[in-house]
């Protein structure tokens, strides 16, 4: 789904091209790594008890990815004085989303098929 609405914004940046505030994405940003970091943190040791744990490690960690993508693009926009990096950086994040989301699904099939028949 993060990737998703990650490409939905994307195409929609790029039909309706507006340069963004970089002061406010910076800002949310580093109070988003503040946010997250804590959680990774908090879920570091748990990461590999079962794929539940797992998967939410993985999205805590995609959260961290987020957050520091949207602060490159602040960057980025800040320094170029341009939209488009709000629309490349996103657009890298959107593949690393895929990549996580794959990594959780094949988790998710392989200890299913770990599991006897007629048990769930």
């Amino acid at each position: 789904m993060g990737a998703t609405a990650v490409v939905g914004q994307v195409a929609w940046k790029v039909v309706h091209p507006v340069v963004p505030s970089f002061q406010v994405m910076g800002i949310f940003s580093l109070a988003g790594i503040v946010a997250n970091g804590l959680c990774l943190w908090l879920l570091w040791r748990h990461r590999n008890a079962d794929i539940n744990m797992s998967s939410v490690y993985e999205c805590s960690r995609n959260d961290i990815a987020s957050n520091l993508s949207v602060l490159a693009a602040a960057a980025g926009v800040g320094l170029f004085h341009a939209g488009w990096p709000d629309i490349v950086v996103p657009a890298c994040l959107a593949a690393l989303l895929s990549r996580s989301a794959v990594r959780v699904i094949r988790g998710a099939l392989a200890e299913l098929a770990l599991q006897p028949r007629g048990s769930t």
